[in-house]
């Protein structure tokens, strides 16, 4: 009769549990608080309007930012999930729980800074979010077992990939918002050039976080909501650009379709053999 090795506590698990759950306690008040739940100014009309749908050509449609409400799920049904004791002592809990943890207050960051700061330090936030971001997510695949199991794959490597594909996005439209505040009106003449040119960039990036996650589908998801969204507020909201438009939709495909065609190809590949 064979049994199954029960890890060894340490006494840095539970810390880390209460740590990542005082991470959420945090990110969720700094969420009311940056939205302006609290009496502030709500975040369409946060840094003058800046980081609103229509304030550059690279910002999404408002609808977009409903996938918060998916991230911020996903990340307290994590907290829950990490605070069980059989999830004490996991070697990927101990290897991801600080690290998710981090992305979480540094998401309160992002917020607070906003209701409060510059549009300058909105950018360095985010910036530091999506570094966090990236190597959470290159963690939580360095960290991977085919014997982890459903939850694992929702809740760390699921949630993680959905916040690191919009974090992508959103970085590069609070940029563009810091950039336009500052820039020449002079620029406006060539905006459409140069939002092509940072799609293209975003697509290559799309294609570089799949390919090294091993074709994961949930930052793809992510940035293709997110384009989807942007191609309809250039479409059909101001500044209008159509060029910009139809080219955030052919990323948005191309960054989606990508990552399920060549997972599907993996799958079909040892049946044929």
């Amino acid at each position: 009769m064979t049994t199954t090795a029960v890890p060894e506590t340490r006494s840095l698990d539970l810390t880390r549990q209460i740590v990542v759950i005082s991470a959420m306690v945090f990110m969720i008040i700094a969420a009311m608080v940056g939205t302006g739940l609290f009496g502030g100014t709500a975040v369409q009309d946060l840094q003058g309007g800046a980081l609103d749908a229509d304030s550059t050509y690279l910002a999404p449609a408002r609808p977009a930012f409903s996938i918060w409400s998916a991230i911020y799920i996903g990340l307290v049904a994590y907290t829950i999930w990490q605070a069980l004791p059989g999830q004490r002592a996991r070697d990927r809990q101990r290897a991801m729980g600080w690290w998710i943890a981090l992305t979480m207050v540094l998401n309160g960051l992002w917020l607070v800074t906003a209701q409060f700061g510059t549009l300058l330090l909105t950018v360095i936030a985010i910036v530091v979010l999506l570094v966090a971001l990236c190597i959470t997510f290159r963690m939580s695949v360095l960290t991977r077992t085919t014997g982890d199991g459903f939850v694992d794959s929702l809740l760390i490597d699921g949630v993680t990939g959905l916040h690191l594909g919009w974090v992508t996005l959103a970085t590069v439209a609070n940029i563009t918002a810091w950039l336009t505040t500052i820039g020449s009106p002079e620029w406006a003449s060539a905006a459409t050039v140069w939002g092509i040119l940072v799609l293209i960039v975003v697509l290559l990036v799309g294609l570089s976080i799949s390919w090294r996650s091993g074709w994961r589908i949930a930052p793809a998801l992510a940035l293709a909501w997110g384009l989807t969204w942007l191609a309809v507020a250039r479409l059909t909201g101001e500044p209008q650009s159509p060029a910009i438009g139809i080219t955030a939709l052919v990323v948005a495909a191309v960054i989606l379709i990508v990552p399920v065609v060549v997972a599907g190809l993996r799958l079909v590949r040892p049946s044929s053999d």
